[in-house]
Order: C-alpha cells, then structure tokens, then sequence
C-alpha cells in the first residue's frame, strides 16, 4: 500500500527534484551565453581581416561580404542573448513551481 500525499503539499524530494531541473536549466542558460560570447570572438576576427589593406576588386568584394556577415553574426549574438535571459527567467518559474502548492502547508 503506497503512502498518500495530501493535494498541495510538496516533499522534501519534490523539492530538490525541482531545485536540480532549475539547475539544469540555468546551465542550459550558460550554454546559450557562451555561444554569444563565441560569436563575439568571431565577430572580432571578422573585425581585424576587414581592417587589411584589400586593393583588388576580388579584396574588396570579399571585405564587403564580411560586413554582411559580421552584421548577421551581430543579430544572431543579440537573440543568443536575448535567449539566454529567456532560459534564465524560465529556470526562475521552475524553482517556484513547487511554491504555491506549498504555500497553503503553512
């Protein structure tokens, strides 16, 4: 016969379930920032071959693709980011989760 748990009331184990899913989605988080911080890294090398003295017709094309593709990388950083304060503010509702129905134990 298995024990029953009273409807709103959260375990010690319900808890740190909720506390290591919060966790991992944090890391989740970190992960994402440092895929912005990887295209900062390439934004900077595009950054440097842009600045070389290019004086053929082909150099100047090719310095001219790479500020299309730097600006791209740029939007790409900025909803990396954008992203990885999303998963942030998520891994927050999902250590709260298990607060209202513990609320009313009190």
């Amino acid at each position: 016969m298995s024990a029953s748990v009273p409807a709103g009331s959260v375990t010690a184990a319900d808890a740190a379930a909720c506390s290591s899913r919060s966790y991992e989605v944090q890391l989740l988080a970190g992960r994402v920032e440092a895929c912005a911080e990887q295209v900062d890294a390439v934004q900077a090398r595009l950054r440097q071959l842009q600045l070389m003295d290019w004086q053929s017709p082909a150099g100047l094309a090719y310095r001219s693709s790479l500020g299309t593709q730097a600006g791209s990388l740029s939007r790409a950083r900025e909803r990396a980011l954008a992203a990885s304060l999303a998963v942030r503010r998520h891994s927050v509702q999902v250590a709260r989760s298990a607060l209202p129905a513990a609320a009313g134990d009190y």
